[in-house]
């Protein structure tokens, strides 16, 4: 971001609220030429930060509404200029026409995300924050809601600006060391600068843990039900959702086709898929079910391997050998034994099995509580704790490659004991923790950011 903030010589105008009808519509208009639309559909400049109840007037001085009007004055607004909030009746013909008024009279229709991204460029918001606007309304669970909003009040931030503070201080140390030899500091020996070091890569990792589970809430994981035709597959995806989804028979291969649905486990997104059974397709309809299910497994976050525990009594782990198989090992794979109730000496057959081997029976439920809780600890959640803030995958880059400087700077530090290129490091560990709030940051990724806002925002 720019220590001036830039001037803008267009005003834009959008509904704020969502299309259709409902009680309330929003019309929200920022830029230099606001005084004069207020003006000219209001008939005055009502006190700025107050609601004002008045009529919205057409060119020809006909009321097209009556609502609320308020007015924000620069910089004290959303995004720093001045700002227009006409709220009225929310059809879409009385939004259409007050929007139409608003260009009449000089404003352009915002582009998705240009009210944020004015907030943006002038330093209104950091870009972290900007993107936690975002992320509260697409929130998918209060716990997601929370810890965007924590984001957006600029706890993540915080911690960010905090890191790069250590970062500027440890490197104002050590370049003063290189430029004053002659003041006899010999920062190579002095364990002040490992110490300080061990400190920011502590710091990082506390970041860096918390970030991860705001990531989660975010983003979500998407979970594949895998395994053979009739193994309990649409069973186990109805018994998790608490739906009837996918249709259970005893027929095998009734499922042919991609079903999925979103449940939460404390807060936590999962996208649970449903797909048909892994075996040599008998017809091009069953072909096209199994290659459906095996792209999905390639871009899993996590299989879920069902096995069936009744029809491969005596030979269990023989199976599940066959379908970790046909799977690819850079994949996370959870093996679910479904059908305990009905092989009771399932237990005698498998002995000291793995933790990720979670036996159930979606017809019971038994063990399905415990299905749930290995899935929170294997996908690396925790419940969320006061402090947890909403973080995007580009955060995790950016702060993976800005920890990575560090240690690399501290072990050329110890083994090569060079201090330029520790400096060097330091430097760019704090441009790769600036693209998180912005301060380092291109015009394509503002693009990308900004363009999967919602118009009006």
């Amino acid at each position: 971001m720019s220590d001036q903030p830039p001037v803008f010589k267009d005003t834009i105008a959008a509904r704020a609220t969502p299309s259709g009808k409902g009680g309330i519509g929003v019309i929200r208009v920022s830029g230099d030429r606001v005084p004069i639309i207020c003006r000219a559909i209001t008939g005055s400049l009502p006190k700025p930060r107050f609601a004002s109840y008045t009529s919205f007037l057409d060119a020809d001085g006909s009321v097209i509404d009556k609502g609320l009007a308020i007015y924000f004055v620069e910089p004290a607004s959303f995004t720093g200029e001045p700002v227009l909030e006409l709220q009225g009746h929310g059809g879409p013909v009385v939004m259409a026409m007050l929007l139409d008024r608003c260009v009449q009279l000089g404003a352009r229709i915002a582009a998705p995300g240009e009210f944020t991204e004015r907030a943006f460029l002038n330093n209104k918001i950091d870009l972290s924050q900007a993107e936690a606007i975002a992320d509260l309304i697409d929130s998918a669970s209060s716990a997601a809601a929370k810890s965007a909003v924590r984001s957006m009040q600029g706890e993540f931030s915080g911690l960010v600006r905090a890191l790069t503070e250590k970062l500027t201080s440890l490197r104002i140390y050590v370049e003063a060391a290189i430029d004053f030899p002659e003041e006899e500091i010999d920062f190579l020996a002095d364990e002040k600068v490992e110490g300080m070091l061990d400190s920011i890569l502590a710091e990082f990792d506390k970041v860096t843990r918390k970030a991860t589970q705001g990531a989660l809430l975010r983003e979500g994981v998407s979970l594949v039900l895998a395994g053979r035709p009739n193994a309990g597959k649409s069973s186990l995806m109805n018994v998790l959702t608490g739906k009837d989804l996918s249709i259970v028979t005893e027929i095998a291969g009734t499922t042919r086709d991609v079903i999925d649905d979103y449940i939460h486990l404390d807060g936590l997104p999962l996208r649970l898929i449903d797909t048909a059974g892994l075996r040599t397709p008998g017809d091009v309809i069953e072909r096209e079910g199994v290659r459906r299910a095996q792209n999905e497994i390639k871009n899993a976050d996590r299989v879920l391997l069902i096995v069936d525990c009744f029809s491969t009594k005596g030979e269990i782990k023989h199976k599940v050998g066959e379908l970790l198989g046909e799977v690819s090992s850079e994949i996370p794979v959870t093996v679910v034994l479904n059908k305990i109730d009905l092989n009771p000496d399932w237990q005698q057959e498998l002995e000291d099995i793995p933790d990720n081997w979670i036996p159930v029976s979606a017809k019971t439920g038994e063990g399905i509580d415990q299905l749930r809780e290995h899935l929170k600890q294997a996908l690396g959640y925790v419940v969320v704790e006061e402090g947890t803030f909403l973080a995007r995958a580009r955060h995790l880059d950016a702060l993976a490659r800005a920890r990575e400087s560090v240690e690399t700077g501290r072990q050329r530090l110890i083994i090569e004991k060079a201090g330029e290129l520790l400096a060097e490091e330091l430097k760019l560990s704090q441009q790769a923790l600036g693209e998180i709030t912005g301060i380092v940051t291109s015009d394509d990724l503002l693009g990308r950011i900004f363009s999967s806002f919602c118009i009006g925002k």
